[in-house]
């Protein structure tokens, strides 16, 4: 090593920790690429993603000769060193000491440190094109890395372990939930809200989205002809229940476009009115939306009536509604669905109809209060005071504060809720 010239020495060395962050620089990158977009890109022909994927296929392999690579040129660093410290110096202990150190804070620093740091923050500006020269040095050292391979799983095998995991790695739904909350730029909100909608889906059933019974169009068959005319003809909806008299009789459901034609006519009566009727759809409470929207489907039905374990209609519930739980909600609704809200920004308050949905009034106004109890503004307060409450009355309900501003038929009617300001960073 003595009869090469400084510059040689020099340059042996530096091609030596070259070589060694390389492969630092190339095992750290490996395994922090992310696997769902080297997927997409090998899908796409990207002929370095595919290699890269088949490299990852194997880590056995890959790790081994990563490792033994690195190992061996790290081994030879110091080898170099110690034997250039020994004929410059001989067998000096202080020389060889200090040789030893500035030879391991090299490796530290500019063989491992540094080249993962840039391995792990550019994981796929690095994995991609090392996979080439990779690719030729498993070759290389196949011989090698087999014996290795087999001593490992010999002695993981003892252990009931295995380096072949068989099967791709997947994702629970609260992994999935953070990969969209954290995919930032690459999703605009409105597609990264509606995801997360989409996973709220499956904890949700038709008794959380339908349209109570009190709040449904209806069309009473009792009636005389001359006012149930007057109600089709001004009908908001053009599928409406048709009952007699009360709930318990459900005589179906009436297509309101269908009777044009005998308004037109004059031909107008209940008797008309009895053939156009359709057979009602019939939904049990608890059923899953998911499983409800397939239904729908399935059965080609646009509407359905939910019903409890007696057979007593609870609300109405269509597929715009499990869609308005995914997309937000749509801004043809009918007046007999729309809720009265006044708002104060001088106090940060809206003024809402106490038959307001909770889900509707926590996500206009990104409030926090409980939806596994009363669907209503109205029901929640009634669950909470115990008692009919008085007008001018103040609740604070999971750091919210509501004020009741009119109560009516041991209800509700409208309340004042005060938004919570969001707390500043540092504060």
């Amino acid at each position: 090593m003595s009869e090469l010239p400084f510059w040689a020495q020099t340059a042996l060395l530096v091609g030596l920790l070259l070589g060694s962050g390389f492969f630092s620089i190339a095992e750290t990158s490996m395994m922090a690429i992310n696997k769902y977009r080297l997927k997409a890109m090998a899908e796409q022909g990207v002929r370095s993603a595919v290699l890269t994927q088949k490299l990852l296929n194997r880590t056995d392999r890959l790790l081994s000769t990563l490792l033994l690579s690195n190992n061996l040129l790290n081994t030879a660093t110091t080898a170099v060193v110690t034997s250039l410290a020994i004929s410059w110096y001989g067998n000096n202990e202080w020389a060889l000491s200090i040789a030893t150190g500035l030879v391991a804070f090299a490796i530290i620093v500019f063989a491992e440190i540094t080249p993962k740091v840039i391995g792990a923050a550019y994981p796929n500006q690095v994995a991609l094109p090392a996979s080439y020269p990779i690719a030729f040095f498993i070759r290389l050292f196949s011989p090698f890395v087999w014996l290795i391979n087999q001593f490992v799983e010999g002695m993981l095998s003892r252990f009931g372990l295995s380096s072949r995991q068989s099967g791709e790695t997947s994702l629970n739904v609260d992994e999935l939930r953070s990969l969209v909350l954290e995919s930032g730029h690459y999703l605009p909100h409105k597609q990264r809200s509606i995801l997360m909608n989409l996973f709220e889906l499956e904890s949700l059933t038709v008794d959380d989205v339908m349209t109570p019974r009190t709040r449904m169009e209806v069309l009473d068959f009792a009636k005389d002809e001359e006012t149930l005319a007057l109600e089709i003809a001004t009908a908001h909806h053009n599928k409406v229940p048709l009952i007699e008299e009360d709930w318990a009789t459900v005589l179906g459901i009436l297509h309101v476009r269908r009777m044009l034609a005998l308004f037109q006519n004059g031909e107008f009566s209940k008797e008309h009115l009895q053939k156009l009727i359709q057979p009602a759809y019939f939904i049990p409470s608890g059923t899953p939306v998911n499983v409800q929207l397939q239904a729908f489907q399935e059965n080609k039905e646009r509407m359905g009536l939910v019903v409890d374990e007696y057979g007593e209609v609870l609300g109405m519930v269509t597929p715009e509604d499990i869609l308005e739980e995914l997309i937000g909600e749509f801004t043809s609704h009918a007046p007999v669905n729309q809720h009265r809200a006044e708002t104060d920004e001088d106090e940060r308050a809206v003024t809402v109809d106490g038959a307001i949905d909770i889900r509707e009034l926590n996500r206009k106004y990104h409030l926090h209060l409980p939806t596994d109890g009363p669907r209503t503004l109205n029901g929640l307060l009634l669950e909470h005071l115990q008692d009919i409450p008085e007008s001018g009355l103040g609740v604070k309900l999971h750091n919210t504060v509501i004020e009741i501003v009119q109560v009516a038929d041991r209800s509700v009617k409208t309340a004042k809720v005060f938004i919570p300001r969001k707390k500043q960073p540092g504060r």
